[in-house]
């Protein structure tokens, strides 16, 4: 590390340094206004007090797979919040499947300040593709890149196995305009680029054959960082340095401070979670639906909300967003609580619960980037692309729930286990059936109120004093009233 140089490691699972910062201000953001999702923008940190440059290091290491789109995600977005002046990536990697190469290059995409890779030994495959994606690229010594041409994984993904020449020929054609697109986009030069993809290209510059036809072009460091053409241009590396403190020194950066991401195992558990989120909702749902319709509190409503607290786990670990919406999700459920519990019938707490908590569910799984290309636009606001795989997740769920809900409410009563369910699973009730006769017995006595019930509120039937909710209509304290129904444990009562 050279003089001046200051390190910071960031977040795996757990926040350090200044990331705890930023969970707060988001919070702060997310519950002020989650009403209308028009979340107001903080300022980026301030790391640079000193006018050092703000350097974040993001390793590309292993096959590329969904675990580390979720690292690279995670990265992006702690780069772009804390305003950070440079992403370097430092790339080793034999390559991986192609969908997740596209969605890394499209997240680092992202980035509006000057990103460079750094090929610490190797970049073959999709790690050649990512490497476009960057405006520069430099490499260690004996370091190569390129052998991007695509490939077919042999079935349980053990070994590759021959394309079929259509399919070899369509993959070829998409792949390429995609890295094209990139390195116009940064200034390299296209038919390198093709070479490494294409094996019916042919390489040929300033007469020099560099890739004949048939092949796939791969270049070590020294290779990639030959000059040709009039006026000279590198032919793919823009030059060779022995680490990435060399590199900063290489491109005039003296004093900095470096946050280097830090993958964790937790990335492994995103992906699972990611992608059974709408089976987490669909468990979370009917478990606090069965949960209110039976006494007491058991092992149905803390399965509903462990599913619930997973499926926020999961968006927070895969990248997508932080823990702010299970808060957001909590205050909802807190404000139905309220409705059922403390204003009974009121209808507008419920009302902005329920919508608090729609609204957490659907941001939970929204990608929302800090930063916007757009100074007109809101920088958080997700646009309809952003939030159609969260609305197609909570499309399945609710269309799942239902089913679920209406099977359970026309069949489980009718089982012969269904007492004995309930029982297990609701603490301080001996038997259900005891509660059902009870209201049987109870329905059509005659009763008055002791206090005024708008609807709700408290009535005296002999020398029981029970909560009870009006039939639509006000009904003033000390007024005769009848039980017509029970909902639940609430008796339902009109005035008599």
């Amino acid at each position: 590390m050279t003089t001046g140089d200051k390190t910071i490691a960031s977040r795996g699972l757990a926040d350090s340094v200044h990331i705890p910062y930023f969970t707060a201000m988001r919070t702060v953001k997310m519950i002020g206004l989650f009403w209308t999702i028009l979340l107001l923008g903080f300022p980026g940190h301030a790391a640079d007090e000193n006018s050092s440059t703000l350097v974040y290091i993001l390793p590309i290491r292993e096959d590329i797979m969904p675990p580390l789109k979720y690292l690279v995600r995670r990265g992006v977005k702690e780069a772009m919040e804390a305003e950070a002046d440079l992403l370097i990536l430092d790339m080793e990697t034999n390559g991986g499947r192609v969908d997740i190469t596209e969605e890394i290059i499209e997240i680092i995409g992202r980035f509006p300040n000057k990103t460079i890779t750094y090929v610490n030994k190797k970049a073959y495959s999709a790690g050649a593709f990512i490497s476009v994606a960057t405006q520069e690229i430099y490499m260690a010594p004996v370091s190569v890149i390129g052998a991007a041409a695509p490939i077919m994984m042999s079935p349980g993904g053990m070994g590759t196995q021959e394309m079929p020449s259509t399919m070899e020929v369509k993959i070829t054609s998409a792949i390429s305009a995609l890295i094209r697109a990139n390195a116009e986009k940064n200034n390299y030069n296209v038919d390198v680029i093709e070479a490494m993809i294409d094996k019916s290209k042919e390489l040929v510059i300033d007469g020099e054959v560099l890739c004949e036809k048939g092949q796939i072009l791969t270049l070590n460091n020294s290779e990639a960082e030959r000059e040709y053409g009039n006026p000279p241009q590198r032919l793919l590396s823009s030059g060779t340095v022995e680490n990435i403190e060399s590199l900063l020194q290489k491109i005039g950066i003296s004093d900095s401070v470096i946050v280097h991401i830090e993958p964790t195992g937790a990335e492994e558990l995103g992906t699972l979670i990611h992608t059974i989120s709408p089976i987490l909702l669909i468990i979370g749902i009917v478990g606090l639906y069965i949960e209110f319709k039976t006494p007491g509190f058991g092992v149905f409503g803390i399965a509903g909300i462990a599913a619930f607290i997973l499926y926020f786990l999961g968006s927070y670990v895969s990248g997508l967003s932080g823990m702010e919406w299970l808060l957001v999700f909590f205050v909802g459920v807190i404000l139905i609580g309220i409705e059922l519990f403390l204003f009974p019938g009121t209808i507008v707490f419920g009302l902005l619960g329920a919508s608090i908590i729609l609204c957490s569910l659907i941001m939970g799984m929204v990608d929302i980037y800090p930063g916007s290309p757009n100074p007109n636009l809101n920088p958080n606001l997700p646009s309809i692309p952003d939030l159609t795989p969260a609305l197609a997740n909570l499309w399945i769920t609710m269309l799942g729930s239902g089913i679920i809900i209406f099977i359970l409410s026309r069949y489980l009563p009718k089982t012969s286990a269904y007492h004995q369910l309930i029982s297990n699973s609701a603490s301080g009730v001996a038997c259900i059936q005891e509660q059902m006769e009870n209201h049987e017995s109870m329905t059509g006595r005659t009763g008055r109120t002791i206090s005024v019930l708008a609807p709700g509120g408290k009535a005296r039937f002999g020398d029981a004093i029970i909560d009870v909710i009006s039939d639509g209509e006000l009904i003033e304290k000390g007024q005769a009233i009848r039980i017509i129904r029970f909902n639940g444990p609430g008796a339902i009562v009109e005035s008599v």
